[in-house]
């Protein structure tokens, strides 16, 4: 859950939890929650692990490395730092009593690994232990699904058809009755985060504020307009698809990673079961692979053939059925790819300067212009009622202008 705390939309200047507060009580917290379920056993923490939603760092516990990672109140920490669970001391407090929750986000988390584990798929990394908030995982090695597709750009659709394979039990209708609604992760939620981040009066001021201290004032003003005028049209068109299946819900490319190679099993880190629609996995993977080759920007010839994987995986998962459930289903995706990108650009945009991004980030805020530009004429012809069909072939083009 996330937890509410009284505060009123973001504070400004010294009211704010400041990066240097927020990242020595977390790495405190891990020291601590390592000591209670290894007591004795020495604990180093080594690399930090840019984030915007959790503070990630990798640890040596003895002899094994691990990855932990601990939340503050459930919320990201863009939102944590900017103020919107008010100043430090508030914040400080109320995590005090957040990090014995049982149903706080990272017990959900590792509630669900440990279920996942239990079943044949999908793969997913082991629970090393958690305590006091703090969440152990083993690391798991090898290439990304992002690196692979840059790698072997002709095989973009099969790459994608292995990760998906791994969700398939996820996926079967009525899948979502497995999941008991207290155990959800509705955090990882596109629409659900679409209406936190954009709603009243603080969902107006963030988005005039968008790039406040990442961007130049001449770019500001065309982000805030692309922001706006994107993000209203979207609203009207919320997906009314009825929650039947279960998404994995933090899908990307660098988080499906292989580690037996290419053609091995992949194993997925991160997840936030949700009950869903059975677009929202593919929305996210393609939003996400846009963003991750937005960033990286391949050879042209590279681009023209991961474009033609993503749009081959795609189009199989959703024009599979009847004419008009297909138009449905092309236009729900078309929508909620939009609303996560648009959810993802404005956290890092959103960011404090004095908050590490990870390299991804930092190129995105560079790229988030055009990137919108691209949200802001697609969304344009969802609203204007150009046949779904065209809708999509268009959004290709654009994507590959993008990222070319």
């Amino acid at each position: 859950m996330t937890i509410s705390v009284p505060a009123a939309p973001a504070q400004e200047g010294a009211t704010r939890p400041a990066v240097a507060e927020v990242f020595v009580h977390a790495a405190a917290q891990i020291h601590r929650a390592a000591a209670e379920i290894w007591p004795g056993t020495p604990v180093r923490l080594e690399a930090h692990v840019p984030s915007v939603t959790a503070y990630v760092h990798r640890a040596r516990v003895g002899e094994r490395t691990l990855y932990a990672k601990t939340s503050f109140l459930g919320v990201s920490l863009v939102s944590l730092l900017r103020g919107a669970c008010g100043p430090w001391p508030t914040v400080l407090e109320a995590q005090r009593e957040y990090v014995t929750r049982p149903d706080g986000l990272l017990p959900r988390e590792a509630a669900q690994l440990r279920v996942l584990a239990g079943l044949d798929r999908p793969r997913v990394c082991a629970v090393a232990g958690i305590s006091q908030g703090v969440l152990f995982t083993e690391p798991v090695t090898g290439p990304s699904l992002g690196d692979l597709m840059m790698a072997r750009p002709g095989d973009t659709a099969d790459l994608l058809a292995l990760a998906f394979a791994e969700l398939r039990p996820l996926h079967r209708s009525g899948a979502a009755q497995r999941l008991d609604p207290a155990g959800a992760i509705g955090e990882r939620s596109i629409a659900g985060t679409f209406l936190r981040k954009f709603n009243g009066l603080s969902g107006a001021v963030y988005m005039v504020r968008v790039g406040e201290e990442r961007c130049e004032a001449s770019a500001r003003a065309e982000l805030a307009e692309l922001v706006l005028h994107s993000v209203d049209r979207l609203r009207m068109m919320l997906p009314a698809t009825k929650a039947t299946t279960l998404a994995y819900g933090d899908l990307k490319p660098e988080h499906v990673v292989f580690p037996d190679g290419a053609d091995g099993r992949p194993a997925l880190l991160d997840p936030g079961l949700l009950r869903a629609g059975p677009m929202v996995d593919v929305a996210k993977l393609l939003s996400r692979s846009v963003l991750f080759l937005a960033a990286h920007r391949p050879s042209p010839l590279t681009c023209r053939l991961i474009v033609d994987g993503l749009a081959e995986f795609a189009e199989g998962r959703a024009m599979r059925l009847p004419g008009k459930d297909r138009r449905l289903r092309l236009r729900d995706l078309l929508t909620l790819w939009l609303m996560d990108t648009v959810n993802i650009l404005t956290t890092y945009l959103s960011a404090p300067a004095g908050l590490p991004l990870p390299v991804l980030g930092l190129v995105l805020v560079e790229r988030a212009v055009p990137v919108l530009r691209m949200v802001d004429a697609v969304s344009a012809d969802l609203a204007n009622g150009v046949a779904e069909h065209g809708v999509w072939d268009g959004a290709l083009r654009r994507a590959l202008e993008v990222i070319s």
